[in-house]
């Protein structure tokens, strides 16, 4: 699929890598540091994601080949009308995890797909609903694997995943920040 096409992933992610090689896409990784990721404060907070993807895409048109196709996203966890984004030091994780606790938030990932003459762009949405952590394991999770790197302040592959999280609605592969059963959908239409 897409062999007309380079594909080059725009992330550091490891987990992002390691969805998209999950496809059986050969693709590169390029990323074009410090990158503007604001939004207009008015947007409505669905929109975040797909606005800040398309956003990292535009960084790339000046140096795009003809055969690349770039993918660009970026992941975020809304709770009520809040975005909470990757926490700022271990105490903000815990924060964010008590504001998490014992209620369903939505992950929103925006992609991105950009070539030289065609760009496509979506969101994929996932509500997870969370238990209600205790202390102890809040305060576990964060001491021993500092979600410092993830929205949310959790990575749902991780212990607080298997033990806080009762249901999801959606893709699992896009709270992990790559929603990839609808890249493949989206590739295939390129």
């Amino acid at each position: 699929m897409k062999k007309d096409y380079h594909i080059i992933l725009s992330s550091n992610s490891p987990r992002r890598k390691e969805l998209l090689a999950g496809l059986d896409l050969d693709f590169d990784i390029h990323v074009i540091p410090g990158i503007d990721e604001s939004y207009p404060e008015d947007m409505p907070v669905m929109e975040i994601a797909e606005y800040i993807s398309t956003k990292k895409a535009e960084a790339y048109k000046s140096i795009i080949e003809p055969n690349n196709l770039i993918i660009t996203a970026d992941t975020v966890v809304i709770l009520g009308d809040e975005v909470l984004g990757k926490p700022k030091n271990l105490d903000d994780a815990k924060r964010i995890l008590h504001e998490l606790s014992g209620k369903v938030h939505h992950v929103v990932t925006g992609v991105c797909l950009t070539s030289l003459v065609k760009q496509k762009h979506f969101s994929v949405v996932t509500d997870v609903a969370f238990k209600s952590l205790s202390d102890s394991e809040i305060n576990y999770y964060v001491e021993h694997y500092k979600p410092l790197d993830k929205a949310g302040a959790y990575g749902i592959q991780e212990w607080i995943g298997y033990i806080g999280v009762t249901s999801i609605k959606g893709s699992y592969f896009n709270v992990m920040g790559l929603p990839v059963q609808r890249i493949y959908k989206e590739l295939q239409e390129f």
